[in-house]
């Protein structure tokens, strides 16, 4: 483009709606879960597949859709991408049966996929020309993630309760329509450029993941101990060693592996993946006690989780930056970890005779103020490491670290709260105990983030401040 675009503004809120919607996605579902176990007959251990067939399709698909992005055009690619979510959320909610709603919760990631790389590379060719106006763009885009976690929660619950748990599907298709019909006339083009597109790899990281995350969910229904299990695992072993491999021989591959070379690059990318790996639990398992024990109906669920991502949101666009201003990033990730696994180890002392007030409340918003303190500061690191012709990259890999950290952990503490009695249903006891268990699960990966961290980053003075508005643009849920 010869200058700045006159309509620059308003293509940011369609931009900044994208990163809205992809966040809102994973987190609208969770009020509506009981619902859609009770109408599709998901087991309690395969319920959290609805979640993690968005996950996995979009954690393992971020890296091709970035190199899409790049080789096609992005504003091809968004558009390319709303079309895609509009079919996942059509298919998802006039689901008959449990597979087809896995199908169309897995397209829907492969739109976000698609959706997420294209809308920041959009942004940057928008307003990369004033670095003033790329801070005040890279803000706004980043506030825009928090607030699609928070509307998630509670619209779901409106939703659910209101009107039928499909429509926590079908709010994407009006959307998508607008956003597929503003595309053209707001976004900027760029010449495609030439390279070969690694298939293979996007796919086989994504089949590697999906694998593990399959073995891990069924094991306690199968036994940890049996001949399937272990074969699957084997097999998610072979395909992401197939992956690495993949990328080590190809000439241009979706993960370039000497990035992990950079200084505290891999360092945080695995805090990240720890990060995600207790969170993503918490949250899942806090709204299946509010619903399946305490008794709550879908929105007044819904609504008692609105003071946690509120805190979230405010605590990542007003507490993390001051935070990591004055003590360093390294410092800020540490202590949010720790207050993380603090709050989750305060929420495994539920009781089945709880309450809102001294069970839930005051544990979720110590976890909330813990996740708001070490997320920001644990993704600006990621990106700020490597050298800025590789932002992009990074920040691809770092997203798909947390992704992937989601759905494994998920898995990982699906199973803890099986073993331990999540799956009696009506047993308030019972479910009581396995909720209970995967907060302690999910307090331990917590821990080891936060000591992980602190043996691993190396201390720097600041994230620069674009970094930081840029950072808040993937909280997920």
């Amino acid at each position: 483009m010869s200058g700045p675009s006159p309509r620059r503004w308003t293509a940011l809120a369609l931009i900044a709606t994208a990163q809205f919607i992809v966040i809102m996605d994973t987190s609208i579902i969770g009020v509506a879960l009981p619902r859609i176990q009770e109408d599709l007959g998901f087991s309690q251990e395969s319920l959290s597949w609805v979640f993690n067939a968005y996950v996995v399709a979009f954690g393992g698909l971020l890296l091709l859709g970035g190199r899409l992005s790049d080789l096609f055009g992005a504003r091809r690619l968004f558009g390319a991408g709303w079309l895609v979510l509009l079919i996942g959320s059509l298919v998802a909610g006039v689901a008959p049966e449990v597979w087809v709603e896995l199908t169309g919760r897995a397209v829907q990631g492969v739109g976000a996929a698609l959706i997420a790389p294209s809308a920041l590379t959009l942004l940057m060719m928008l307003f990369g020309h004033d670095p003033k106006e790329l801070t005040k763009a890279l803000a706004l885009y980043g506030a825009a993630a928090p607030a699609g976690g928070t509307a998630g929660v509670f619209l779901g619950g409106v939703i659910t309760e209101y009107l039928s748990w499909p429509w926590v599907f079908y709010i994407n298709i009006p959307i998508a329509l607008a956003a597929l019909l503003s595309t053209a006339p707001l976004m900027p083009s760029a010449q495609p450029q030439r390279g070969t597109i690694d298939v293979t790899g996007a796919l086989t990281v994504t089949a590697g993941l999906g694998a593990a995350v399959y073995a891990i969910v069924r094991a306690p229904e199968v036994g940890w101990g049996s001949a399937q299990t272990w074969l699957v695992l084997a097999g998610a072993v072979v395909l992401l060693g197939a992956f690495v491999a993949i990328q080590a021989r190809r000439r241009e591959p979706l993960m370039r592996l000497s990035i992990f070379r950079t200084p505290n690059l891999a360092a945080a990318n695995l805090t990240q993946l720890l990060l995600g790996g207790a969170w993503i639990p918490m949250w899942f398992f806090l709204n299946l006690y509010l619903q399946q024990v305490l008794g709550y109906s879908a929105f007044p669920s819904g609504a008692a989780l609105l003071p946690m991502t509120v805190l979230i949101m405010l605590g990542m666009i007003v507490l993390a930056p001051r935070a990591i201003n004055r003590f360093g990033p390294k410092a800020t990730t540490v202590t949010g970890l720790i207050l993380l696994a603090a709050g989750m180890a305060w929420l495994s002392l539920i009781s089945p005779q709880g309450s809102f007030a001294a069970d839930v409340l005051p544990a979720s918003l110590v976890a909330a103020l813990g996740m708001s303190l070490a997320f920001i500061p644990s993704l600006g690191t990621a990106i700020s490491s490597a050298r800025p012709e590789e932002s992009g990259l990074a920040s691809g890999i770092v997203n798909t670290s947390y992704q992937v950290g989601s759905a494994l952990g998920l898995a990982a503490m699906t199973a803890v709260a099986a073993a331990n009695g999540s799956g009696l249903l009506g047993n308030l006891p019972a479910l009581t105990s396995g909720f209970s268990a995967a907060f302690v699960g999910a307090a331990g990966i917590a821990g080891a983030g936060a000591l992980l961290a602190a043996l691993t980053l190396r201390t720097r003075r600041t994230v620069p401040a674009e970094t930081e508005s840029a950072a808040s643009g993937s909280h997920n849920g």
